[in-house]
């Protein structure tokens, strides 16, 4: 792969569009703006995160996070550029310069297609089809039509991901915008792909890029970008890494641990000293010495941890660019395994790994997170249950009265059984946490609306 080719400012589906434009934007800066206003975008203010939605104490959610990654991924993105423009100055004139601005914008995406709840939304949706109620649907099959979903559509559905479905939704057809979604440029759909191979690849990790659906597309902007395509037995569609993913990935490493440990101290799950430790273990002695000396000006202990928090993300973030950047070649030969965090140099990586011990241990099986998983789970598997009844059953009086009150732009009454599915898990994906609940207990009849 070469960065000539990688880089391109087309947008998908207006490839011939918006030449000759008169203000001072990039196409790739236009990218990041069309996802601050957009309502998918909006409604990641009430989804969670990690932890149960703010009651006293103000943790991340699914928003914040992700401008949260966005600034991380714009430093990331800036600082590559600038170092292989160094070592590469015949690459002065391309989009090079630009790589800040492509990776804060696909950051800013990269968790639109999560569903309610986390990723026990994920695997309610997934487990509904490979363990639930959903099975039937395997064997389907409609003598009038011969409809029927193929292999490959049915592992779509039983490894239900978010990543692809955040891609399903910034290049799907059907969301207020004509011939292509958001109309996205080719380099910032590609940089949020983090695992570029369909279902079928997937195996038991649960993890992949694309559906069914939005194969032909991922191929058209492999094509464009010369992603290489690594051949498989059965034909499955595997691509290398398109590069820019591996900072995407970093900056969301580096925040949701790193910020994870912070929310943890404020719900009190860690202590002060604990919160201390974990941060300054990224750096060494004498580092250290000079951190404590500028954090004994602050007397708040919430102000000491948020100064060793940005201390930590600025160690990590200086340690990924230059893995990408010592590691370019591997990169665009598609032979790099793993991700930058696993490649960073020793202290910082077995204090990353420490704070990755301690989150699975003391915060993402506590009490609080555990329950919202739990009732997550019950609230996503009962209205795919339902919706999944209603379009394959259309014409039985209870499903005339669901799919009326879905919105037009979901293809709830589409041709095929693969497409009226796949609509009610955008339906369903694009909920936040209180809509699915509201929704869910009106169903149930827990609630009515008050006239």
């Amino acid at each position: 792969m070469n960065w000539e080719q990688l880089l391109s400012n087309k947008r998908l589906g207006l490839e011939n569009a918006y030449q000759g434009r008169k203000d001072d934007r990039t196409e790739f800066q236009r990218d990041y703006d069309r996802l601050i206003f957009s309502a998918p975008f909006r409604r990641l203010q009430n989804k969670t995160q990690v932890f149960p939605l703010p009651g006293s104490v103000f943790v991340h959610n699914r928003l914040t996070h992700s401008l949260e990654v966005s600034s991380v991924g714009r430093s990331l993105g800036n600082d590559v550029s600038r170092l292989l423009l160094d070592k590469h100055p015949e690459l002065t004139d391309t989009h090079v310069c630009e790589l800040g601005s492509i990776v804060s914008a696909a950051c800013l995406a990269h968790d639109l297609g999560n569903p309610p709840f986390g990723h026990s939304g994920e695997k309610a949706i997934a487990t509904y089809f490979s363990e639930g109620k959903g099975q039937w649907l395997q064997h389907y099959h409609d003598p009038d039509t011969d409809d029927r979903l193929s292999a490959s559509q049915w592992n779509d559905l039983t490894h239900f991901e978010g990543n692809a479905n955040a891609f399903r939704l910034l290049t799907h057809h059907f969301l207020g915008r004509r011939q292509g979604g958001f109309v996205m440029t080719y380099s910032t759909l590609a940089s949020i792909v983090k695992y570029p191979y369909e279902s079928t690849v997937a195996g038991t990790k649960q993890k992949f890029g694309f559906f069914q659906s939005e194969a032909a597309d991922f191929c058209k902007i492999a094509d464009e970008l010369g992603i290489i395509r690594h051949d498989t037995p059965d034909g499955s569609l595997h691509f290398a890494r398109y590069p820019l993913v591996y900072l995407v990935e970093a900056a969301d490493d580096i925040c949701y641990e790193i910020m994870d440990i912070e929310d943890a101290h404020k719900l009190k799950l860690l202590t002060d000293e604990e919160t201390k430790e974990l941060l300054l273990g990224f750096f060494t002695q004498e580092r250290r010495e000079r951190i404590l000396q500028n954090m004994g000006i602050l007397t708040d202990v919430n102000e000491q941890i948020v100064y060793l928090r940005s201390c930590a993300i600025g160690c990590l973030e200086r340690e990924c660019v230059q893995v990408f950047v010592e590691n370019e070649e591997q990169i665009l030969n598609g032979t790099f395994q793993g991700t930058l965090i696993r490649h960073i140099s020793d202290i910082p990586r077995r204090a990353y790994e420490a704070c990755e011990q301690t989150a699975y241990k003391r915060i993402y099986h506590s009490k609080d997170v555990v329950d919202i998983e739990l009732a997550g789970f019950q609230v996503i598997t009962t209205l795919t249950d339902l919706m999944i009844e209603a379009v394959t059953h259309p014409d039985k009086t209870y499903s005339r009265l669901l799919i009326n009150r879905v919105s037009a732009q979901y293809e709830i009454k589409a041709a095929t059984l693969y497409e009226r599915v796949m609509a009610v898990l955008d339906y369903i994906s694009g909920m936040t946490d209180v809509y699915a609940l509201d929704l869910y207990r009106k169903i149930n009849g827990m609630s009515l609306p008050i006239v």
